[in-house]
């Protein structure tokens, strides 16, 4: 919920932002939608507007989460909170302990649209998650009895990219092959593509609950982080030449197209103990054609990068992606990842 809202619904009883207030809108048998301001509410609804409110209504629609659930925020797409909203009100997922859910039987199954890596078509997939087998796969036959790529369920990550992927339903799925990251496109042709969203964490939480079995689960849904993805174009150092570039934990990659499967070059991103941090604005001094001029500065042990962003809001933004990154401490595995990127730093 966004701070201050100025709408609410007078049959769930809860405030709600205005980019909220369309999807509740489209659910008129569930929520009816009125403004704070401009309309008229009747005592019996403000009695119960008060009676309720956003913590009541709460306890009881969103009672059960899966600790691996995304739970989405005003600033996310438009598919993710809708699915999120119709999960809790019009479905009433979370209402119950042990309900069995779309993503959380550890398989699933079904069609997504995938793009051509050299055509940029999108054809249709069969995908198969298996929490049993430990991947990811996908056919590029129906009736195909060996996958086209098998991906293990730990070294994927996913983000939802419906601007980038020119479908509101765009999933962007990243994983490594062979010490590379490689990007798929997808898309599923209607909201459902959140089960697979979720569905994938669920996997992957399990996967991590029996790799690190003192964890606690909160420790564990913390590494399914939302920040597995960011994108914005930057523009970089030398001749300050204009580069996408993806955030996927630590591991800081950079495209020349937006929609290139394998990227161009991989920076390290580690800890702050180890001698890593992001500071806002370039060192005094810092000549170049950019006509971007929210800058940044990451700081490594071997060099520092230099960073334009076109917004003071796509610069915060990425400080504190890289802050987040950069506070949490690095795993055994995570130390050998430096060794694994070195040829391939920007």
């Amino acid at each position: 919920q966004a701070w201050d809202p100025d709408w609410a619904s007078s049959t769930l009883g809860v405030f709600i932002c205005l980019s909220c207030s369309g999807i509740h809108r489209n659910i008129p048998s569930i929520s009816k939608v009125k403004s704070l301001k401009m309309d008229h509410w009747d005592d019996a609804q403000v009695q119960f507007l008060a009676k309720h409110g956003n913590a009541v209504t709460k306890a009881t629609y969103e009672a059960h989460i899966p600790i691996y659930y995304y739970q989405p925020t005003y600033n996310d797409c438009q598919v993710l909170r809708e699915q999120w909203i119709r999960a809790k009100y019009e479905r009433k997922e979370f209402t119950e302990p042990g309900k069995q859910l779309p993503y959380s039987d550890g398989v699933k199954e079904g069609i997504l649209w995938k793009r051509g890596r050299d055509n940029g078509q999108f054809l249709p997939r069969k995908f198969l998650l298996s929490e049993r087998e430990g991947c990811l796969k996908y056919f590029t036959k129906q009736d195909a009895k060996e996958p086209k790529i098998n991906i293990k369920i730990d070294v994927i990550n996913a983000t939802f990219q419906p601007v980038k992927i020119g479908n509101p339903n765009g999933l962007q799925i990243t994983y490594l092959k062979d010490n590379k990251t490689r990007n798929i496109f997808v898309y599923h042709e209607s909201g459902k593509v959140v089960d697979w969203y979720n569905a994938i964490r669920s996997v992957q939480f399990h996967y991590l609950k029996v790799a690190f079995p003192i964890a606690s689960d909160n420790e564990v849904s913390q590494a399914l982080s939302p920040y597995i993805c960011h994108l914005f174009p930057s523009q970089q150092r030398e001749a300050f030449k204009k580069r996408w570039f993806t955030l996927d934990h630590r591991r800081l990659m950079y495209f020349k197209d937006p929609l290139d499967a394998f990227a161009k070059g991989e920076v390290f991103v580690g800890s702050r103990e180890n001698g890593y941090s992001v500071q806002k604005g370039l060192p005094l001094g810092t000549q170049g054609n950019f006509s971007w001029h929210y800058g940044l500065t990451i700081v490594t042990p071997d060099r520092e990068y230099l960073f334009t962003c076109e917004t003071e809001t796509d610069q915060l933004d990425w400080i504190e992606a890289f802050t987040s990154i950069i506070n949490q401490a690095m795993t055994p595995q995570e130390y050998l990842l430096p060794f694994k990127h070195k040829t391939l730093q920007v």
